[in-house]
């Protein structure tokens, strides 16, 4: 049986299709409200390393506390741009799936079929 982890927004139409993807596979994922529940910091920097991003390829930058960080500035270390995110959650772009076949940033949503089983 493979273990499945959504970082959800339900306000997010990506996220909530990927979500239906998920439990059309007949799996019910752990869903973890990031905004309500941020990942730690080990937690962001383990799954970007398994997405093989860097911090500034999964931030949000339609996002207000984009433009009031200056996040646009190149010259942010990646450390600098993670905190940001731990911060200010809605700037981690979503969904990100976990799973034991693999970590996705998925968007589009059907990404989210590399890592889970077919449906039974």
């Amino acid at each position: 049986m493979t273990s499945i982890t959504i970082y959800h927004n339900p306000a997010c139409g990506m996220s909530r299709k990927t979500l239906a993807l998920i439990r059309d596979s007949g799996i019910e994922p752990t869903v973890i409200l990031y905004l309500e529940q941020p990942p730690s910091r080990t937690q962001l920097k383990e799954m970007l390393s398994a997405m093989g991003l860097s911090a500034r390829e999964l931030l949000r930058a339609k996002e207000e506390p984009y433009q009031q960080k200056g996040l646009d500035a190149s010259h942010h270390s990646e450390d600098f741009l993670i905190e940001a995110m731990l911060k200010a959650p809605i700037l981690i772009n979503r969904p990100i799936v976990v799973s034991s076949l693999g970590t996705r940033l998925c968007r589009p949503a059907e990404t989210v079929l590399e890592i889970i089983p077919a449906p039974r």
